[in-house]
């Protein structure tokens, strides 16, 4: 198994699934808090659009909400773009606070041998982590590879 990860900031529609496609994506795996976006400009991965899109490519996708970052540790990210003067659409890493909160009540709580099962269930072996960001530096999504790579030695491509 292969796992990616993809942002949609900076991205057109027609780039973003054309990254899907070229990789030979086989399962999708939305791990935000909320499925949405604000604005027109990415409504294409508003959670109804993009599974119908997905499913017209044969993508399988899942929605994992046990790897999204709760309202308080995405809090803590807020604060520090504030201190660093940047909006979430520029940012280029995480702060620590955040990446320890994360890894801390996320991380060591999700039951990633039960994700593994279930992926290998479903016959994954080009698996995407998304989220929105541009950059995987500045996403959760990053911390997620990075563990899965540790864990099981999968190797971890961002796009």
């Amino acid at each position: 198994m292969k796992i990616y990860t993809i942002g949609v900031y900076g991205s057109t529609e027609k780039e973003f699934f054309d990254k899907l496609v070229e990789n030979c994506i086989d399962t999708f795996c939305d791990i935000r808090q909320r499925r949405g976006v604000r604005g027109s400009e990415y409504a294409f991965v508003n959670s109804n659009r993009l599974q119908n899109k997905l499913a017209e490519l044969n993508i399988q996708y899942g929605y994992i909400p046990e790897l999204a970052p709760t309202t308080e540790i995405r809090e803590h990210q807020k604060s520090e773009d504030l201190k660093q003067g940047e909006r979430k659409k520029d940012r280029n890493k995480l702060g620590s606070v955040f990446s320890t909160e994360f890894k801390n009540k996320i991380i060591e709580k999700f039951a990633f041998d039960t994700f593994i099962e279930q992926l290998k269930n479903a016959r994954a072996n080009r698996v995407v982590l998304f989220c929105v960001e541009g950059k995987a530096e500045a996403c959760h999504r990053s911390i997620v590879a990075n563990e899965l790579n540790k864990r099981y030695k999968f190797e971890i491509e961002h796009l």
